[in-house]
């Protein structure tokens, strides 16, 4: 990979996007010096990290300078080999890092960094220096930090414009250039409110790793008379997806704006119900949510009331789960490995309604009276061969209380 900045863009470039419009409108009727081109006139502020277009306002232009100066801390003074050099790596490694926290692609002459750059770069680099973490590392945990937070913010800038929208009677602009005023008031309380939030999950990981990983592995082993062996999937989980039936073509008939609420109030009552049961929410694709719980109970019980809380709302249509105690690897924020796998293949051959597991998850839960396990027809599944699925019900109790 070469480490200087050349003059020819990748396709995918904010410049070869600028030269895109350029070549588009060549032929184009010549406009006169009183007219702007919108189109253009974005496209060339993209060459350019950070950079305005021409034809903001003054007061949105000042919001925004006075705005960057406390979330980057301070003004942007330094270039990137000033950076580079100063923390004692070469400009290839400290790219490195920068690409994996969401960085533009920056020239030599762009001022783009500031003090906490540098003190950000060095502290990184020291890691690495004093052998605590290899690069590698180091360059998977800023991809963490920086996919992460880039989706909180935008995540978190939707619900504030959404609020306002339908709050206080604003256009989507209106709301996007009120939320400027905003900004500085909640800022210090969401980040107080980041940090707190990531100790609570670090220490909740500490407690799975240190408390329970061996207990869930042995328990998986009994079941299945084995031993780890060296086996590359370390940690034994309960599996679960849970998705809305006939979504694509529900979507086709909701507007914009009525979809994005039915996927936000979907995803909120799962991460609520998953939470109740004590389980982890991995991660949501439009109309599915994937999680994992640390038992084969924990699991189901949080299936059922998935299925069971999302047919009471009427906004949803049916909705379908399967749920598969198994050993996992976790990379990347995500889960990999035949477990997965097999509760996706199961999820897709449930009937609306209903949720699915495999013959090996109904062995373990078959003692439970919380629990009805009905075979069904063997099946042919793809990776898999033939299978016993079982569709899991509710017995006795309650099951989880939700509020």
């Amino acid at each position: 990979m070469s480490t200087e900045h050349t003059n020819t863009p990748r396709a995918d470039s904010p410049q070869s996007a600028a030269e895109a419009v350029r070549g588009a409108r060549q032929h184009a009727p010549a406009a006169t010096p009183a007219e702007s081109d919108p189109i253009l006139e974005l496209a060339e502020a993209m060459e350019g990290p950070l950079r305005i277009p021409a034809h903001t306002p003054e007061a949105v232009r000042d919001t925004v300078a006075s705005l960057e100066k406390r979330l980057i801390g301070g003004q942007r003074e330094f270039r990137r080999r000033e950076v580079a050099s100063e923390a004692g790596v070469s400009l290839h490694s400290a790219r490195k890092l920068w690409r994996a926290m969401g960085f533009p692609e920056l020239s030599d002459d762009e001022v783009f960094f500031t003090e906490a750059d540098k003190k950000a770069l060095g502290t990184m680099v020291g890691m690495v220096r004093e052998g605590t973490l290899t690069e590698e590392t180091a360059i998977s945990l800023m991809r963490s930090v920086g996919q992460m937070t880039d989706r909180m913010v935008v995540w978190q800038i939707e619900a504030l414009v959404e609020d306002m929208i339908a709050n206080q009677n604003l256009s989507d602009r209106q709301a996007r250039r009120q939320l400027f005023s905003l900004l500085p008031e909640i800022i210090p309380a969401i980040e107080d409110l980041l940090l707190y939030s990531w100790r609570r999950q670090l220490n909740s990981a500490v407690h799975r790793m240190a408390l329970r990983v061996e207990t869930g592995v042995a328990a998986y082993n009994q079941d299945r008379g084995e031993d780890d062996g060296g086996t590359p999937l370390p940690l034994a989980r309960a599996v679960g997806f849970a998705d809305l039936v006939s979504y694509t073509s529900l979507s086709r008939r909701m507007n914009e704006r009525t979809l994005a609420q039915l996927v936000q109030r979907f995803e909120a009552k799962c991460a609520e119900i998953i939470s109740v049961g004590g389980g982890r929410l991995v991660k949501t694709i439009g109309d599915e949510v994937l999680y994992v719980a640390e038992t084969p109970q924990a699991g189901a019980q949080i299936a059922l009331s998935l299925s069971r809380e999302l047919a009471k709302d009427e906004l949803f249509p049916q909705t379908r789960g399967a749920v598969v105690w198994g050993r996992l690897l976790s990379r990347l924020g995500d889960i990999y490995g035949p477990t997965v796998n097999m509760a996706a293949r199961l999820t897709s051959l449930a009937e609306p309604g209903t949720v699915l597991t495999d013959a090996i998850t109904a062995n373990t839960l078959r003692n439970d009276v919380r629990f009805v396990l009905t075979a069904q027809e063997i099946t042919a599944v793809r990776g898999f061969g033939d299978i016993q699925p079982y569709e899991l019900s509710a017995g006795e109790g309650a099951g989880l209380v939700i509020d």
